[in-house]
């Protein structure tokens, strides 16, 4: 026989499931992007991602102030191939009204739900090395130690929009993994543009670059536990990351994977890849063309890059970079949406 309490919460259930409420959908992340050894997985399988820079899939001129042309984001993330990557500028600049100076999540919000519809996989870019596209100001050694966690041009600091961003996105399914900055470097200004002749590079710029990756690390694994990190590293010689330094924040234990950039020069790739077993990803390979190559020749150069990329040990590569608005008369870095390189089998 049924107790009354029994009948009280069989009724309940009744009411709950007629109001909507029979079943919660769970928001516990679940990263699809794994490591494995010196490699990435994607749903359990080895994966070798391909796919493209798109800084600009947030711009949206009615709302913020952009980062170059509109796309569309449908179009876009349509004509992606199962399993390629885009990695976009998640910048707090990008989700603040231009009008009202205060924060508007709704062009951000797009970028997601176009990828998610779609089966795309994002690399979002929290912040920006040089500024572009925000306070044009270059980050220099002080902003590592102190000045990412104060307020500035911007409603939120740096800390409290990487706690927000993450927390707001960090169950996406479109996530393949978190950047907390694109191309760090731990210089000192000598000049109010921090002339690239005028920097100077302290001796401890490599442990201030790695302590700041172990504490954002540790910021960002707080709201998500389950999706990779990744060091959005140069790969040269650049302050805090030359000689053995790429090597001391590569093995933060906050990040899973590290990248390599490569502008028609790979000249630093074998030496990155002995120096960490973790993955190393060329996130951005950029190679003029246009007026001073056809794209056709650039996309033969390209096919040729990714298949060394391989061969050395590399575990993926993106291309810089999509445009919706190409210019075939200048001499750029350009990929618009009907460009001969995304036919590549590589890419596909």
């Amino acid at each position: 026989m049924r107790t009354a309490a029994t009948l009280l919460a069989t009724l309940l259930s009744v009411v709950l499931a007629a109001a909507g409420c029979a079943a919660t959908p769970s928001t516990t992340p679940v990263s699809r992007v794994a490591v494995s050894g010196n490699g990435l997985t994607l749903d359990g399988a080895p994966w070798w991602p391909t796919g493209l820079d798109a800084y600009q899939l947030a711009t949206r001129w009615s709302v913020n102030r952009g980062c170059g042309a509109e796309v569309d984001l449908d179009a876009y993330f349509a004509s992606r191939p199962a399993g390629s990557v885009t990695r976009f500028n998640l910048f707090q600049q990008l989700a603040v009204n231009k009008y009202t100076g205060r924060l508007d999540f709704g062009p951000i919000d797009a970028v997601f739900a176009s990828a998610e519809r779609h089966g795309g996989l994002v690399i979002p870019v929290l912040v920006g090395q040089d500024g572009a596209c925000e306070d044009e100001r270059y980050k220099d050694r002080d902003w590592y130690l102190t000045g990412w966690t104060a307020s500035g041009s911007t409603p939120l600091s740096y800390r409290d929009w990487v706690a927000t961003a993450v927390s707001r996105w960090g169950t996406s399914p479109a996530i393949a993994a978190w950047e907390p900055i694109g191309e760090p470097e731990a210089g000192v200004c000598h000049d109010t543009q921090c002339s690239l002749h005028r920097r100077t590079c302290p001796d401890d710029s490599a442990r201030v670059l790695r302590d700041w990756h172990d504490t954002v690390g540790a910021l960002i694994r707080s709201h998500d536990p389950v999706h990779p990190i990744t060091a959005g590293l140069l790969g040269g010689d650049q302050c805090g990351t030359a000689g053995p330094g790429y090597a001391i924040v590569a093995d933060s234990p906050f990040v899973d994977f590290v990248q390599y950039h490569d502008y028609d020069d790979s000249l630093f790739l074998p030496l990155r890849l002995s120096q960490t077993p973790k993955p190393i990803v060329v996130t951005e390979l950029g190679i003029h063309a246009g007026s001073c190559l056809s794209l056709q020749e650039r996309a033969d150069r390209i096919g040729v890059r990714i298949d060394s990329y391989r061969e050395l040990g590399a575990a993926g590569a993106l291309l810089w970079a999509f445009v919706p608005d190409p210019r075939p008369d200048l001499c750029t870095y350009d990929i618009g949406p009907a460009d001969p390189v995304l036919a590549l089998p590589q890419m596909n």
